[in-house]
């Protein structure tokens, strides 16, 4: 394939005033591809396959190439199947012939196809396949421009494609476009000045009351950042709460690393332009709302957002800005919090050993909920992106991708920044080879949640198949709900350092609908396990501590395995060890039974003084040393009301991973294992990055 011939091809259309190829032109294009083309929908096919290949240059993650049903299959809704059955799609920069062939194998079209060459007695198409996804990926190179381009593909689409002997195009559509201008880049080394930073300024404290830059000052105080390295920007006044005031950002006497601004909107403009002038801060958090939300305010906001991204391209890259409609920071390691939610509202109690989570949201509020419901769930660092004047998820994470006290980082994203979708996978495939786990919700899946996100943070929301199947093929894991996203962020935390070989699940429980429950939650739409067989080894040392515990008579031992509810918190635990320690089973989930009478599960038992969680012999007490010296996974499940919330609180205490319910925590597991797997086969892949 020669450069010169294909931009030949496209410039011919250009300067006939074409933003498509005619028929012709797809003739010499197809040609020079070295790819079948006929032109001619309506000639019989012989397998009665049709597939469907397209090349699409799109908004968030530049070129996608996807694959799935042809003809007129290709015209029902995605929605009536499961997740890559229908069509498979990959960020261009991420993919290779192989690699994308290997996730066209998931699709109805590939096993169609790979039934009917059964059928007939051929080989699998698979080389005409990767041939084909090859030579259109190496299109797309050809055709990547330099910055001067007069052009760039925009579309190209191959439906029905047939594979028989050999493959062949029967009609095709190609589309170019006239080049998007670029935003220049972020200068990303400054988020550490944003969450670690030696000083802050605040601008918008007032003096006789509780705004919200006095609640931001209190809370800076209450997080313990130290007064004598924060200043507020007001004039005509000295000190504020004991902390320092200076009349303008000009009578600094040096660089501030952090500025935070909680002003009213209408005075955002001009203070950034002071700040963007007077060059004395490193990274600005951005508060006030309603920039860009409002159709009265879009226009100014992106001739803000012009000014700023302007400013990067200045001697040492110029201010970062975080927000927009910025709930604020939370940084453990930088010892501040500047959320405007008072502490005495959401507390934030140490819950692990070593904070090594980030969680970042385009909606403040989105962390504020999660952290209240879930305060185990305890990031390092909690950031709220708002509007992404300046910062985006692209930006964040790509910085996270490479700190190595980091292992987790959950998301929350509305909205992406023309093209910050591509850079965005290619940091989650970045921190997932680098050894960390990315979860993603993205809200915005139906029409009217779309237009929630467009009135929130002034975002642009993406189609939801493509945005999961794209971040997903880079290697994040993607929840459906805020649920899931809560179950999986938990998860990740709770089991980063356990070791996952197989996806054979053991399962442990004294309620028959609970082990029964596990049984059914093995299955997700891309992943299954399986109940692990268990060894004679295995079945003789349950049966010993059956016999033990006299549950002998009243237990069968299989897996799942139902020990009944008179089963002692030492008998749940000793056949949870037996079955960790069978070379059949990678992972057990074990239902801890706080409602059965020989359970150790309440605060105080008037009925058995001592026969409590305060007993050395209960679970409280048992279960962590366990899960400490067990390399695999263990999933222990609390489901009872708040009687046992104290049991399920102590425990997470202690870094055990509890669920509330067995349905929860083994689709968790599930989803999990999955994850893990994949990552595991990207670093071994040595996958593109």
């Amino acid at each position: 394939m020669q450069n010169q011939e294909l931009t030949a091809i496209f410039s011919h259309a250009a300067a006939a005033g074409r933003n498509a190829l005619n028929e012709a032109e797809l003739d010499a294009l197809f040609s020079a591809l070295g790819i079948i083309y006929r032109g001619d929908p309506k000639a019989a096919n012989a397998s009665g396959v049709d597939l469907r290949v397209s090349l699409n240059n799109t908004r968030e993650f530049g070129m996608v190439i996807s694959a799935g049903l042809g003809g007129l299959d290709a015209e029902l809704d995605e929605s009536n199947f499961r997740k890559d059955r229908a069509s498979v799609y990959a960020a261009v920069e991420l993919t290779d012939a192989s690699d994308f062939l290997r996730l066209f194998r998931r699709t109805l079209a590939y096993q169609k196809l790979a039934c009917v060459a059964r059928r007939d007695g051929l080989t699998q198409p698979d080389p005409q396949l990767e041939a084909c996804f090859e030579r259109l990926l190496g299109l797309v190179s050809a055709c990547s421009g330099d910055a001067g381009a007069a052009f760039v593909l925009q579309a190209l689409e191959l439906n029905p494609v047939q594979v028989g002997a050999q493959l062949v195009v029967r009609v095709a559509h190609c589309e170019i476009r006239a080049p998007s201008a670029v935003r220049l880049a972020r200068p990303i080394q400054k988020i550490d000045k944003l969450i670690h930073p030696q000083s802050i300024g605040i601008i918008g404290v007032s003096a006789t009351n509780m705004n919200f830059g006095r609640i931001i000052l209190r809370n800076l105080m209450g997080s313990g950042y130290g007064k004598e390295r924060m200043t507020i920007i007001r004039e005509g006044e000295t000190e504020i709460d004991g902390v320092k005031c200076a009349a303008s950002l000009k009578s600094l006497p040096g660089k501030i690393d952090l500025l935070i601004v909680a002003v009213a909107a209408d005075a955002v403009y001009g203070l950034v332009d002071e700040i963007i002038e007077t060059d004395s801060v490193e990274s600005v958090m951005l508060i006030p709302g309603s920039l860009g939300e409002t159709k009265k305010s879009r226009e100014p906001a992106a001739a803000l957002g012009a000014r700023i991204n302007a400013a990067h391209a200045s001697k040492g890259g110029g201010p970062i800005f975080l927000g927009a409609n910025c709930l604020g920071v939370v940084s453990h390691p930088g010892s501040y919090d500047s959320w405007f939610i008072p502490l005495e509202r959401l507390p934030k109690p140490k819950k692990k050993p070593q904070r090594n989570s980030v969680m970042l949201s385009q909606s403040g509020a989105f962390m504020i909920t999660r952290m209240s419901q879930n305060p185990w769930l305890d990031p390092a660092y909690m950031l709220a992106l708002g509007n992404q004047t300046d910062l985006t998820h692209g930006d964040m994470l790509t910085y996270f991708a490479d700190r190595p006290e980091i292992d987790t980082v959950g998301i929350y994203v509305e909205g992406f920044k023309d093209l910050d979708g591509l850079d965005f996978a290619k940091a989650v495939r970045k921190a997932v080879v680098n050894g960390k786990q990315v979860v993603v919700y993205k809200s915005g899946k139906t029409a009217p949640g779309v237009t929630g996100v467009m009135g929130h943070t002034a975002s642009i929301a993406g189609g939801p198949t493509l945005f999961e199947s794209v971040v997903r093929q880079a290697g994040a894991i993607v929840a459906e709900d805020f649920t899931s996203f809560d179950d999986l962020f938990y998860i990740a935390g709770a089991l980063h350092r356990k070791e996952i070989h197989g996806n054979r699940l053991g399962a442990i429980s004294g309620a028959g609908f609970e082990a029964v429950g596990m049984a059914d939650a093995i299955e997700s739409d891309t992943f299954a396990m399986q109940m692990g067989a268990l060894e004679p080894g295995t079945v003789k040392r349950v049966e010993e501590i059956l016999v033990a515990k006299r549950l002998d008579a009243l237990v069968e031992v299989r897996n799942p395995i139902d020990i009944n509810p008179g089963a002692d918190d030492e008998a749940h635990l000793q056949i949870t060890e037996a079955f960790l320690q069978d070379p059949n089973i990678d992972a057990v989930v074990v239902g801890l039974d706080p409602t059965a009478p020989s359970v150790r599960a309440l605060v105080e038992s008037k009925l058995r003084p001592g026969y409590d969680l305060s007993d050395p012999k209960s679970t409280v007490h048992l279960m962590p040393p366990m899960v400490e010296r067990n390399a695999k996974p263990i999933i222990g499940v609390v489901d009872g009301g708040q009687l046992y919330d104290a049991m399920a609180a102590s425990l997470m205490d202690q870094g055990v991973c509890v669920f509330r319910n067995s349905g929860r925590g083994t689709r968790a597991l599930v989803r999990y294992c999955e994850a893990r797997r994949y990552a595991e086969s990207l670093r071994q892949r040595q996958v593109k990055i």
